[in-house]
């Protein structure tokens, strides 16, 4: 099994909020950006936020706007793995 990578997130003045160890971005709007980690899901409230920059490769990922707020959780797992174990 491979070892998760580091993941990082620094807001800056609430105005930008840069996130490392990001696999994907999974959903986003003016108001909320969903993140899946290497290891977990994040999800980014706040205002005109605008993704400014995302590398898959690096797992590098920043944005802009105001940051009202970061929320943390585990990462789903497969309908078959959870039904079957």
């Amino acid at each position: 099994m491979e070892e998760p990578r580091l993941m990082t997130a620094l807001i800056e003045q609430q105005k930008k909020i840069t996130v490392t160890g990001v696999e994907s971005v999974d959903s986003f709007s003016p108001e909320q950006i969903s993140l899946t980690l290497d290891g977990g899901r994040a999800v980014i409230a706040g205002e005109g936020l605008k993704i400014v920059d995302f590398s898959k490769t690096s797992g590098r990922f920043a944005a802009t706007g105001t940051i009202t707020g970061i929320r943390f959780g585990k990462k789903k797992e497969k309908l078959a793995k959870r039904l079957f174990g």
